[in-house]
Order: structure tokens, then C-alpha cells, then sequence
């Protein structure tokens, strides 16, 4: 009882501060805002981190913990925390968690915070029911202790997950099958470990091939044959589409944990290389593209643009593939650093090193695709390349977290050629003008702000045959806004937006039914919705008539387990969004 008494006394003196001053476990600028319940859902996924093996470093200054409360705590701390903190609790989108803050603030203070949360968007882990006030007492421990340090994961490391099952000269040298390949789409099923082979033509599943866990991307190589996954699990599957029934011809694991993978697509590099990039360990790996073969690995760490202090863990956010020079341009998260890599020669390696901002996330091409448009989430900015030039061209402000996916090319009737990205943090759809030629009053500013439908938005999508823009909201707290879709008309963007009942036309039982990233088919007239429940809970698919807005056609099926990105193979390759 004398211990709920001073935890409560506590509570009540930490309410009467000013609260960005009584919760904060740093100092931060004070025009900084708070994050949002859409951004702590998403950055909060456990970490394939939680059982692996780590070096323990115990602080002598720090409350004592068992080792197996260390470990309980551990686990915990990377299914919860790590996407916010960070593996070494350096800081990402939550507050830097390590022993020179933490022991200063002590155990009792820091059970506060945990069991209630705070205005900047620490969960309130105790109140909401997700941690026991034991659990809770044990986080404020294991938060005083020395980050244990996850083990590197380099060459050799790689060569012994790394398994070719049908090596190249046994593989077909036409195609197989009698499918329209380029209208497949490569279905993300999260909690399974599997992709989802669907053809878009009879929308029949082709096969569901086992991969890594919940799989990020799927990319295509140039030529159209081999389609790449990676996993958060930093495992990467290569599946030969010229197979009478596509399957994997090899993996490999490149770390343990990570977000991206592409090909070259550079003339004469065409299906020649594939690129990785880790969340951990903060690298990328240069392989083979027929094989996977790891060929070179390069860290990304190093100092960060703003504060040029180091930082151990700069995770590499994305990745892609520029179409007209040997060059791949890398994202690395907590540096805020752009790197274009040229991969003409392995031996000779040559970076380019871009200054942009923190925390590079993800982005796409405009629609030259001479610019690269990359969100920089927590300086809430988009920064943009010109890999012509291989500089900085512009740092965009936009509005709360942009979260684009690849983006959304169009003509704007009043502006010309835009890029648009909507937001984690606020309902706003930031239309920024791309052509400096014809256009260069508007270029590289934000040209119009659509209002949407709320925040938690992931993905937004347009394509040159359609005359829609959708944007998704599938991290709303308000069911009734993540179960659907809006629709913005191309050529009245003063025209309210339509609300498509996604979630209601797929016809489930109960479940989160939360409808995320839109997807066109090849020919641009349809336009594919996951409809993403728990893994016990029924999924589906479900594809419009861009033309119409009306239902087409819902996809159900036991064995769509959490689906969540679909990608298109002639799309994704050619980058057309």
C-alpha cells in the first residue's frame, strides 16, 4: 500500500507540471508536437530482434534484475518499444532511452511515465491494460540498464543462410506457364510468412509461396522474370516467375532485421545486381541477381545531418533503382543521409553523399523519374533529389509524418505535373509541383493541400490512366474511417472527396477490417484493396472499377491470412504510380 500511495503521489506531481516539461525524458524543441496514436501503431510492430541472442553489458549504477528478468524484460522491450526507441534506445520517432537519462530520472519516476503515457505520444502501457503494473516496475528497470548489444551479421554470417535451390542453368530458359505475368500481383500475407501469388486477369491465387515474416515489399527485376520479397525477419526470397508454377529459386538472410530490397535496372546492369538495406545491422548488401549471392556490404554508420553526432544504428529505411544510370539510391533513416550508389564497379565502389533530413522513410520517383521524392517523417518534410545532378534539389515542408509509399504522379489542371503524399499524423494530402522546366514557379513547393479523411494514412494512389486519386486511412483510430477509402476526382480537386465502404463491400464477419494500400492493375481500370484483419479473423481482397467506383470483385479465401501490400508486377517494375 505505501508503494500504490507514492506511485499515485507521484502521478499527481508529475500532472501539476507543465506537461511537456513533466513527462519529457529529453529536451526537444518546443515547436516539436505530439506524435500521433496512428504513428505509435505503426511504428510500434515487434522487432524479429526479440529472440535473438545478445551481449549483456549490466550498468553497475542500475536496480538490480535477474538475468531472466532481463530477458523477460528484453523480449519485451523489442515487440514493443524498439520500433519507437530504437535497438540501442538512441531515439527514432520516441525520446533517446539510455542510461544517462534513464538513471538520472529513476525507477519510480520512469514507472510513471510507463503505466501513463505522455502528451508526445508514449503509450499509456499500465492504464491501457498492455502491461501489468509488474511488468511495468520491470521496464523501468530494464530501461536503467545498458542497452545488450544484438550480434553483427556480415559475410560470414550470410554465405550460411544463403541457399540456391534451383541454380540458374536449371532454371527454365522461356516462360512456362500460361499466365498474363505481368498483370500477377505479389500479396503481402503478414503473419504467415508467405506472399500471395494472385492473377489479376481471372483474380485466382496461382500460389502461395513460403517466404519470410511479414513481408515489406516486393520488387521486380528489370526484365520482368524474378520477383524479390524481403521479410522484417531481413530474409529475401527470389521466385521465378517463368516457372509452370513460380516459386523460390533461392534466399538468403541479410541481417536480423530489415525493410528493403530492388535490382538494377540500368542498361547493360539489367537483372545483374540486387541491394538490400538492414534496420540491423544498420548496412545494405550488394548480391548477385540471379543467385542472391552476397557480393559487398557497406555500413551506414555514422553522423547525422543536423547535429553531425554519431550514431550507431541508422537504419536503412528504402531503397530504389534508377532506370537510366548504374545507381541505386539509399535512404538511411536515422542520419538523415541519401546515399546514390553506383554499382558499375563493385571493387571501386562510388557513394554520393546527400544531406536531406531525419527520418528518411519511404518515397518514389516523379513521373521523369529524374527526381526522387523522399519523406523525411519526424522533420516532417519531403526531400528531393535530382540524380541527373546527384544533388540536394529541395527540402519540402509538408504536413504531419508524410507517409507517401511511392507516391502519386499526375497533371494538376492548374499546376502541371504533381507529386502527392498524405500523412501519418493529419488528415492533409500535400499536392508539391515537379516540373521545373514548364512550371517553375511551382516547382518544388506545395502547390495545393487537399483535406482528407483523418490521419493514419499509409498509402496514396493515382495512375496515368486514371483520372482518382485514393488515399487510405488505414491507421484511424475511427473504425468507420480506417474500414475505407477516399476518392479525390483528378479534374475537380475542389470536389469533395467520396468515401468507398471498402471494409462493408468485403463482407466479413467481425475484425479490424482496416483497408490499406490501394493498387492498380496493369491496364489502370481496376483497383485492388487488401482488407487487413487479425491472422484468426477473415481477410480478403477487394477490387473496384476505377472507372465506375462501384465493387468488382472480392476475393476471399482461407488462405489469405493478414494480407496487407499488393504489387503489381508491371507496375513495380516500371515504377508507375
Amino acid at each position: 500500500m505505501p508503494h500504490y500511495r507514492k506511485l499515485k503521489q507521484l502521478a499527481v506531481a508529475l500532472a501539476a507540471l507543465p506537461l511537456a516539461v513533466g513527462l519529457a525524458l529529453a529536451e526537444e524543441p518546443a515547436a516539436k508536437k505530439s506524435v500521433t496514436e496512428a504513428e505509435v501503431k505503426y511504428q510500434a510492430g515487434g522487432s524479429p530482434l526479440a529472440n535473438e541472442p545478445m551481449h549483456q553489458n549490466i550498468d553497475p549504477k542500475a536496480p538490480p534484475m535477474t538475468e531472466a528478468e532481463f530477458v523477460k524484460a528484453r523480449q519485451i522491450y523489442f515487440e514493443r518499444c524498439a520500433g519507437c526507441h530504437g535497438v540501442l534506445r538512441k531515439g527514432a520517432t520516441g525520446k533517446p532511452l539510455t542510461p544517462d537519462i534513464t538513471l538520472a530520472k529513476g525507477t519510480e519516476y520512469l514507472k510513471v511515465f510507463i503505466a501513463y503515457g505522455s502528451p508526445a505520444g508514449m503509450p499509456n502501457w499500465q492504464t491501457s491494460g498492455d502491461m501489468t503494473p509488474e511488468q511495468v516496475d520491470l521496464m523501468a528497470r530494464y530501461v536503467q540498464q545498458e542497452p545488450p548489444m544484438p550480434p553483427e551479421f556480415g559475410m560470414k554470417e550470410m554465405k550460411a543462410t544463403w541457399k540456391v535451390l534451383v541454380p540458374p542453368e536449371q532454371r527454365p530458359t522461356k516462360k512456362m506457364n500460361n499466365y498474363n505475368i505481368e498483370n500477377i500481383f505479389s500479396t503481402t500475407l503478414r503473419d504467415s510468412g508467405e506472399v500471395a501469388l494472385v492473377d489479376g486477369d481471372t483474380k485466382q491465387i496461382i500460389s502461395i509461396v513460403k517466404t519470410g515474416y511479414a513481408v515489406h515489399i516486393s520488387r521486380l527485376s528489370a526484365s520482368g522474370r524474378y520477383l524479390f520479397v524481403i521479410g522484417r525477419d531481413a530474409k529475401i526470397n527470389l521466385i521465378d516467375l517463368w516457372m509452370e508454377k513460380p516459386d523460390n529459386v533461392a534466399e538468403i538472410k541479410v541481417g536480423l532485421e530489415a525493410r528493403s530490397v530492388d535490382t538494377s535496372k540500368a542498361k547493360g546492369f539489367e537483372d545483374k545486381y540486387a541491394i538490400a538495406g538492414s534496420y540491423w545491422p544498420p548496412q545494405f548488401v550488394l548480391m548477385n541477381g540471379d543467385t542472391l549471392e552476397p557480393l559487398k556490404i557497406v555500413s551506414t554508420r555514422g553522423m547525422t545531418v543536423d547535429t553531425q553526432e554519431y550514431h550507431p544504428e541508422p537504419r536503412v529505411a528504402s531503397i530504389v533503382a534508377a532506370h537510366d544510370k548504374p545507381e541505386f539510391v539509399v535512404n538511411v533513416k536515422e542520419t538523415g543521409k541519401i546515399l546514390l550508389v553506383n554499382y558499375s564497379d563493385l571493387d571501386n565502389l562510388g557513394i554520393t553523399e546527400i544531406n536531406a533530413a531525419r527520418y528518411l522513410h519511404d518515397g518514389g520517383w516523379d513521373a521523369s523519374k529524374r527526381y526522387f521524392m523522399v519523406a523525411a517523417n519526424q522533420s516532417n518534410k519531403v526531400a528531393v533529389v535530382d540524380t541527373k545532378d546527384g544533388k540536394l534539389e529541395a527540402l519540402i515542408d509538408v504536413g504531419k509524418i508524410p507517409h507517401p509509399g511511392r507516391g502519386a504522379n499526375f497533371v494538376h489542371p492548374k499546376f502541371g505535373p504533381v507529386w502527392a503524399t498524405s500523412h501519418l499524423g493529419d488528415e492533409s494530402v500535400s499536392l508539391i509541383g515537379t516540373d521545373p522546366d514548364k512550371h517553375k514557379e511551382q516547382a518544388w513547393k506545395v502547390v495545393q493541400t487537399l483535406k482528407g479523411q483523418g490521419g493514419g494514412s499509409l498509402f496514396i494512389k493515382t495512375h496515368p490512366k486514371s483520372k482518382n486519386l485514393y488515399v487510405d486511412t488505414a491507421l484511424n483510430p475511427d473504425a468507420k474511417i480506417s474500414q475505407s477509402v477516399a476518392v479525390f476526382d483528378l479534374q475537380n480537386l475542389e470536389k469533395p472527396y467520396q468515401v468507398l465502404p471498402i471494409g462493408e463491400w468485403a463482407g466479413l464477419g467481425d475484425g479490424a477490417k482496416r483497408v490499406v494500400q490501394p493498387e492498380f492493375n496493369k491496364a489502370g481500370d481496376e483497383v485492388w484493396f487488401s482488407v487487413w484483419s487479425a491472422k484468426d479473423k477473415e481477410s480478403a481482397l477487394v477490387i473496384v472499377d476505377d472507372k465506375t467506383l462501384k465493387l468488382k470483385t472480392v476475393i476471399k479465401d482461407p488462405k489469405l491470412i493478414t494480407p496487407t501490400g499488393k504489387f503489381n508486377v508491371y507496375n513495380t517494375q516500371h515504377d508507375v504510380y
